[in-house]
């Protein structure tokens, strides 16, 4: 993980925080996500391969055409149950520049830069070429990264979850939504620019699942998740490793201290 890359990343989702806590703060009116069963929760959670396998197709197909994902490489695929040749594969699917040929050169004779499949190691492909064309496609906004989105704030998965169902197609009464702007019930302020992204059927899932709008964003919310934490299973069972160590120690120690206590007695 370059740092530059990063630290791009992690300003991008403090960006995200201070926006939404100033909306929130000038709307005055912010509804609570509800609370979620999920897989990976809790000292024994664990993500769901098939759900981080599916959350990673509706990426490739919904949200890449917007959003970025610059911290994760193709190669971390098989971190989620995709064999190296799969991974070989879903990656040659898209274009990366390539380097310099043996010309030196980046462009062809028609000015066009010069392109390569992308291989394991390389990122994510970038939806836009820059950021003035990011700004360009989405009326001056650029959509942020999607790294870290599950941290950009606190309970940050049951928020993204509630935000991608949270879309009405009409506003209550007495509620005004700005044109080019949809009504969202946990969107602080209510009205945000993105277009509902997802519904039923948005995506036919490869493994045959019912694609409902709950189970896209459930398993969009936990690729996203394992896109921020992907040391969250290790972290838990080095932890568990832990607690258990210091356990055998003090029932050790407790043993020790009653041996000695009672040779003194």
């Amino acid at each position: 993980m370059r740092r530059s890359q990063m630290t791009k990343a992690v300003a991008t989702a403090l960006a995200i925080v201070g926006l939404s806590s100033g909306l929130a703060l000038a709307a005055g009116d912010v509804t609570p996500p509800p609370k979620q069963d999920w897989d990976f929760s809790g000292p024994f959670g664990t993500f769901d391969r098939a759900a981080l396998k599916r959350g990673y197709q509706i990426y490739d197909e919904v949200c890449s055409g917007c959003h970025s994902l610059s911290l994760v490489a193709y190669r971390n695929l098989t971190a989620i149950g995709f064999s190296e040749d799969e991974v070989k594969a879903l990656a040659a699917e898209k274009e990366v520049p390539a380097d310099p040929n043996e010309d030196g050169e980046t462009h062809d004779d028609e000015g066009s830069r010069i392109m390569r499949p992308a291989i394991p190691a390389d990122r994510f492909v970038e939806p836009y070429a820059n950021e003035n064309a990011a700004k360009a496609a989405n009326d001056g906004a650029v959509p942020p990264d999607l790294s870290l989105m599950t941290k950009a704030r606190k309970d940050g998965h049951n928020y993204l979850y509630a935000l991608l169902t949270g879309y009405k197609e009409e506003a209550p009464e007495g509620k005004e939504v700005p044109d080019g702007k949809y009504y969202n019930e946990y969107f602080p302020g209510h009205a945000i620019g993105m277009a509902p992204p997802l519904d039923d059927e948005s995506v036919e899932y490869e493994d045959g699942t019912k694609p409902t709008l709950d189970q896209h964003a459930k398993d969009i919310v936990t690729f996203l998740n394992w896109a921020a934490q992907p040391e969250l299973e290790e972290r838990k069972q080095m932890g568990l490793k832990v607690l258990l160590f210091l356990i055998v120690l003090t029932a050790m120690l407790y043993a020790l201290k009653r041996k000695i206590w009672s040779d003194v007695h």
